[in-house]
């Protein structure tokens, strides 16, 4: 070809339109990105159940598998008709069928965000089964240890999950307040782990502002060195120099268009299909030198054979999703790194391309299908585990033992709901809103049992607390008689009145023990001594029962009745036997009863002079107890006697017509005179117990 024709086609190749880079209308700037996002963090989110977003991208790469390249554009038409020798990648990039734009999406989104993939690599934790003070450790760990831009999601949750869980501790600080007399007006909570976490927050808010704002930068200054690339590349064709030079120019021009980094992803189609429109010129000027037009068309086949061979090994890989995400991969290499091959190849490659293309794509759709069914049953499941939950919570508890044992029961159900699996899209959000609905109902229901528990137990305390009190005060008491029934009371009040807050558990049961302690161990000590003075009284009284039973009547009556009431005098005065010695009691009235016998004294002297000897000792155990039960005893006797006397009186007048001197007569009137004379016993006694009130 001679010079003039090089310098009329180069004319020509200058005249043609070049693609204006305007603003896609189906993104937003970049400059409202960082705006956008940070306005998201503030507003209300879908949770999700098991790692909602962990697949977002491979989910959007699902709708779009079908984003193969096989049909034939009508510029790839016009131009094998016209037998134009330009390479058409619009041909290679047409889609199998209407979904070219998501997988141009998906591209221009990548374009942007280079670090895409890596916010799938962190696993998100059961958020909703972590303390507030865990949650903020992992919080503040994700900020320390991620990328800012690869956390958001894991940041709302946590946050979402933390506010819900001090929303419940400030309603019942608040309910206590007002309990407490308190006004509304004046209430006011916080805590250091609420103020660290909004610290946290904070931190994370500024870091992601941050990032965004850098983000803009380096995305608007790629963008324009990538302008600059192109301005380089439409400039190659009025550059008069050696066609060697101006190819290798050309190829570090690629070499630079290659590592310009990531544009606004609003941007990307627009900058990229200017810059392939400056390609295929080049090329076309490049037909020139068919030389160097080959040599590069060799070496773009043997690198698109590469990318084929690939993807039909891709579409032999059993894990689907990692053979899209590649697929996506080795498409982008297509479209962005790798030029035009020869014409004879074009159909070839491509149709190879898209062969293996589709295989992937129909092996994914039936994927999602089969994972969609899946997804189903996982769902059923986790309804079923709900309800059981819901059964749960819907029911009252009052023992300690039984909340335990639920518990443990919710716990269980929790796992088993976290390893059901994924449930379909559609019915996720609702799904993970009633899972963690029902089982905040429960929990709302066991932390007022506990709360309700905890009062009580501070009541308790208070309760045990006056015990001590009492136990202290009257530890040192000498007056064993009144203060030992009182301590023996406080013990059993103790024991009665139920737990207290473990922490003051150990601290008031020592307290206690050891006032009840100290005073049982002098009133041990009290009564060693009077144990020993009972045991004085009790060889005395032995002595003085001997001297009684060897008594000898004088024949003086008045002198005999002197001195066995000198006995009984004594007595008393020798004081109180040990419990176990009291038959000696029961022996010294049987020698009174002989000595009486023999004196011939009258029934109910004799019987009173017995009697002093026991009210004596009812007097001498001042005990309420025993004489209320002696009094009660004696009124019963009385009560008993009057009946016998009015039924043998009654009896009487069936003996009418009967002689007086009838001995059924006379048995029942000395019956009746006996009873008399007993009564008038029990009534002299009655006087005498009364006597000591």
């Amino acid at each position: 070809m001679s010079q003039s024709d090089n310098e009329n086609k180069k004319e020509e190749l200058s005249k043609k339109e070049t693609p204006e880079i305007t603003q896609n209308s189906q993104h937003q700037e970049t400059t409202s990105e960082s705006t956008t996002e940070e306005k998201k963090v503030e507003e209300s989110f879908s949770e999700e159940v098991e790692h909602p977003k962990a697949t977002t991208n491979e989910l959007e790469e699902a709708m779009v598998a079908e984003s193969t390249f096989v049909q034939d554009t009508e510029d790839h038409k016009k131009a094998k008709a016209e037998d134009i020798d330009i390479e058409d990648d619009d041909h290679e990039e047409t889609i199998i069928d209407e979904h070219k734009k998501g997988v141009d999406d998906s591209l221009a989104e990548d374009s942007e965000d280079e670090s895409a993939t890596e916010r799938h690599t962190i696993p998100k934790k059961d958020y909703h089964s972590m303390s507030k003070e865990q949650l903020t450790d992992e919080l503040e760990r994700l900020l320390k240890n991620e990328k800012i831009q690869a956390i958001k999601e894991h940041v709302i949750e946590i946050r979402t999950e933390f506010n819900a869980k001090f929303d419940e501790e400030l309603e019942e600080k608040k309910e206590d307040f007002l309990a407490d007399g308190g006004n509304i007006i004046d209430f006011h909570y916080s805590t250091p782990l609420k103020n660290r976490f909004n610290s946290l927050y904070f931190d994370y808010r500024e870091k992601r502002n941050k990032y965004y704002q850098q983000l803009k930068q380096d995305l608007n200054a790629n963008l324009n060195k990538r302008l600059e690339i192109i301005e380089e590349l439409k400039g190659l064709l009025d550059v008069e120099e050696n066609i060697n030079t101006t190819y290798n120019h050309f190829k570090d021009i690629q070499d630079k268009w290659r590592t310009a980094g990531p544009i606004p992803r609003d941007k990307y189609n627009n900058v990229w299909n200017t810059y392939h429109h400056h390609v295929e010129n080049f090329y076309d000027f490049l037909h020139l030198n068919r030389e160097f037009r080959d040599m590069d068309f060799k070496h773009n086949l043997d690198q698109k054979l590469k990318v084929i061979d690939r993807a039909e090994e891709l579409a032999q890989e059993e894990d689907t999703n990692r053979a899209f995400r590649e697929l996506q991969m080795l498409h982008k290499m297509w479209k962005e790194e790798l030029g035009p091959v020869a014409k004879d190849y074009r159909e070839e490659i491509w149709e190879r391309f898209s062969n293996a293309t589709k295989v992937i794509h129909d092996r994914r759709q039936e994927y999602f299908e089969n994972l969609d069914k899946e997804f189903e049953k996982n769902w059923e499941k986790k309804q079923q585990i709900i309800e059981k939950i819901r059964e749960i919570a819907d029911q009252d508890f009052s023992s300690h033992n039984k909340w335990q044992q639920k518990i443990k029961e919710i716990e269980a159900l929790r796992e088993e709901f976290f390893k059901a699996g994924k449930v379909p899209k559609s019915k996720n959000e609702e799904t993970w809103a009633d899972f963690k609905e029902t089982v905040r109902r429960f929990n709302r229901k066991k932390n007022s049992f506990y709360k309700n528990l905890k009062k009580q137990q501070y009541d308790n305390l208070e309760k045990k607390k006056e015990l001590i009190q009492i136990a202290e005060d009257n530890k040192d008491s000498d007056d064993f008689k009144t203060i030992t029934p009182l301590m023996k009371k406080i013990q059993s009040d103790w024991k009665n009145i139920g737990h207290v807050p473990r922490k003051d558990s150990d601290k008031v049961w020592k307290q206690f023990k050891a006032a009840c302690n100290y005073y049982f161990e002098r009133l041990h000590e009290n009564r060693s001594e009077e144990n020993k003075e009972e045991m004085e009284a009790f060889g005395n009284k032995k002595e003085l029962l001997d001297k009684i039973r060897s008594f000898e009547h004088s024949g003086d009556k008045e002198e005999d009745l002197k001195t066995i009431k000198s006995f009984i005098a004594e007595w008393k005065t020798l004081g109180r036997v040990p419990f176990n010695k009291r038959f000696i009691e029961g022996k010294f009235n049987k020698a009174l009863d002989q000595l009486f016998k023999k004196l011939d004294v009258n029934r109910t002297k004799a019987e009173m002079l017995k009697y002093e000897n026991k009210i004596q000792a009812l007097n001498d155990a001042d005990d309420d107890h025993k004489i209320r039960n002696e009094h009660f005893f004696l009124s019963k006797k009385i009560e008993e006697t009057q009946a016998e006397i009015r039924q043998l009186e009654n009896n009487l007048q069936f003996f009418s017509n009967v002689n007086d001197d009838n001995p059924l007569v006379q048995e029942v009137h000395k019956n009746i005179e006996d009873h008399k004379a007993q009564l008038k016993v029990w009534r002299e006694k009655l006087k005498k117990v009364k006597s000591l009130y």
